[in-house]
């Protein structure tokens, strides 16, 4: 009895240990980064400049999968049910807060499917138009679009997402009447934007900014409270006439829920490390982006008090999934 005894412990021990070790030789194979928008777009743009540096750091691929759609939760599904090895992170964007506003059911649950490793960063956004309207203010946008009533369409990256949910939002405020036509992805609504499907846009600032400079489209105003540090002369909204209008794009990485406390402490680390490189800050401060980082547990606590507030935002816009 006393042998069985011990040859039950030695090898709960032995389990025991196991653990810390895995997460020692992590990674020896390399990571699959979901990202749940379109190869170009201002998701997939911050992403992969920071998995280049992640796999550098790590000694290991980490291979960028876009998996687009259905306003990011097909993506968010995807890797809420991938394993929790630490071989499947998830580069999430503001779309997991405001989803479960937006959808009566999803397939994931954002606080229980997920655990956060890091808050990467932010990117405003800015409202632009075709050269064909002829506005240059957001007073003159706003006439513009309340004299053709029905007549103006805008585009956005998808239902549901944050370029969306941002337009919905200055129509809701300055009672404007226009039409949604979502994309997938911000490349293809830019372009047809730029060709004149659409009259209108709020995208982020790191894709629009190329077709600003070229003059294939007009920037109207900022959605962060401060100036864009690519586009310091465009006013911001609340500059414009929408005191207290805030709306930025913000980034992360989270992985699938039971992912090793270890494995996760080390991806942290290592995304934190990426971002205080300097050739990466000058790469995403080209875009615009706000970059961030932190522990694993303020993006916890930021994601839980975000939700809330675009819960809010949707229902005072009246947005909804399409």
């Amino acid at each position: 009895m006393l042998h069985k005894l011990l040859s039950i412990l030695s090898a709960v021990l032995l389990a025991a240990g196991a653990l810390p070790a895995a997460a020692q030789v992590w990674p020896n194979k390399p990571i699959r980064m979901i990202i749940a928008f379109p190869p170009g777009g201002p998701t997939d743009i911050v992403a992969r400049v920071l998995a280049q540096k992640l796999g550098e750091q790590l000694g290991q691929q980490v291979l960028v999968d876009n998996k687009p759609g259905a306003g990011g939760n097909i993506g968010a599904e995807l890797a809420a049910k991938a394993a929790s090895d630490g071989y499947t992170i998830f580069y999430n964007t503001s779309a997991i807060v405001i989803n479960p506003a937006l959808y009566g059911r999803a397939s994931y649950d954002t606080l229980k499917d997920f655990t956060p490793v890091a808050l990467t960063a932010a990117i405003p956004m800015v409202l632009v138009v075709n050269p064909q309207v002829p506005a240059r203010t957001m007073r003159e946008f706003v006439e513009h679009v309340r004299s053709r009533a029905g007549q103006i369409n805008y585009s956005s990256s998808g239902s549901g997402t944050i370029t969306h949910l941002a337009s919905a939002m200055l129509a809701s405020h300055m009672g404007l009447a226009a039409t949604h036509v979502p994309y997938k992805g911000s490349a293809p609504g830019l372009v047809d934007l730029a060709a004149g499907q659409t009259q209108f846009m709020t995208d982020t600032v790191n894709t629009a900014l190329p077709y600003i400079r070229d003059g294939r489209l007009r920037g109207i105003a900022v959605t962060s409270l401060r100036r864009s540090t690519v586009l310091p002369d465009l006013p911001t909204f609340a500059e414009s006439g929408l005191p207290g209008f805030d709306a930025a794009a913000w980034q992360g990485v989270v992985v699938p829920a039971g992912t090793l406390a270890e494995i996760v402490a080390r991806l942290n680390a290592e995304i934190n490390k990426a971002l205080a490189d300097a050739g990466v800050r000058a790469r995403l401060a080209a875009q615009g982006a706000d970059v961030f980082g932190g522990s694993a547990a303020e993006y916890a606590a930021y994601i839980r008090s975000e939700m809330p507030r675009w819960a809010k935002a949707v229902k005072d816009s009246g947005a909804k999934a399409e």
